[in-house]
């Protein structure tokens, strides 16, 4: 996600906390990136808009050989989909104003710890000195397995702030009632919308990890054979200029930037969520200037099909010959 990108990126490194990006398609390239002073290894379930499905038991091993947390972003399939835990992962965390919430009207996160993780492996003298916070309490002898997600709510939350208001709180807990039977209409809509683009002239190619042609499609039966969330993302003939007129044209679909919606969502990643990269940086995330990225929602499939095709009728038809 290019929020993400740029957290890492640019921010963080004003706090002396440096990143090192690697390809996530082959496993062995965490380890080979650890360093002396690397301190977790961290990955979306579910690239955004990337959609690409890691191995993340083997993620995993390489975490734990390395002696550091493994935290999964697991916002795009969200826990109805999978439970990054069940495969070796110790920190999950979510964006609940997706998914979760799943109506766009409230900000929020999620931070899940397995309680899994060896804190007194000492390379984290946080959780084994005393802190001076709390009377000298050494968070790993007193807490134990919470250790982490205790220092996080007693001191990340308390004082950096980023509580949710009640309001808030309330939304996402009424959208968490209905996640699973929402995550299945998603994803069912989902795949048969990425399987009917692909029959379409204007369509120059489909990505969606539910498709059989897709190279992630194994791995996709592995992880999240419930269903593959609820994003497509294709490339249009004509290029930008395309990809304008079809944003501009769908009535259905609305412009918007966020995911997960009950609502269908269209976007041009590469001039709004991820356009504070630059070329390089779009092209690894898998952002392209003809992409177009749907958020699939739980409206009836041949409406969603017949808004496309209006907006495909606004394209000049010559880039087809």
């Amino acid at each position: 996600y290019g929020g993400t990108y740029n957290l890492f990126s640019v921010t963080l490194p004003r706090l002396g906390i440096t990143t090192t990006f690697v390809d996530p398609s082959d496993p062995s390239n965490f380890g080979k990136a650890v360093r002396e002073n690397t301190r977790a290894i961290f990955v979306e379930s579910l690239g955004n808009p990337k959609l690409d499905v890691l191995d993340l038991k083997a993620i995993a091993a390489e975490a734990k050989a390395a002696k550091v947390p493994f935290i999964v972003d697991n916002t795009v399939p969200s826990p109805a989909l999978l439970n990054p835990i069940a495969h070796g992962a110790n920190i999950v965390i979510h964006s609940l104003t997706k998914y979760i919430n799943g109506n766009g009207t409230a900000l929020g996160g999620a931070i899940i710890d397995a309680g899994t993780f060896d804190w007194a492996n000492g390379k984290f003298p946080e959780f084994t000195e005393p802190s001076a916070g709390y009377h000298g309490l050494v968070y790993h002898e007193a807490l134990g397995a919470a250790a982490f997600i205790a220092k996080a709510r007693i001191e990340g939350l308390r004082d950096y702030g980023g509580a949710l208001s009640p309001f808030n709180a309330f939304q996402i807990i009424q959208g968490l009632e209905t996640l699973p039977i929402r995550m299945k209409k998603h994803s069912e809509n989902a795949l048969a919308l990425a399987q009917w683009l692909q029959g379409r002239n204007e369509v120059a190619w489909v990505n969606y990890p539910g498709l059989t042609s897709s190279k992630y499609n194994a791995l996709a039966q592995t992880y999240l054979p419930k269903g593959q969330s609820g994003i497509v993302t294709f490339g249009v003939k004509g290029g930008f200029e395309s990809v304008k007129k079809i944003a501009d044209g769908t009535k259905l679909f609305s412009l918007l930037a966020n995911i997960g919606d009950t609502k269908s969502l269209i976007i041009h990643p590469a001039s709004t969520t991820h356009q504070q990269l630059d070329d390089a940086a779009q092209e690894s995330t898998g952002v392209t200037k003809d992409l177009i990225r749907l958020s699939v929602g739980l409206e009836d499939i041949e409406d969603l099909k017949a808004d496309l095709v209006s907006a495909f009728a606004t394209i000049d038809k010559s880039v087809f010959a």
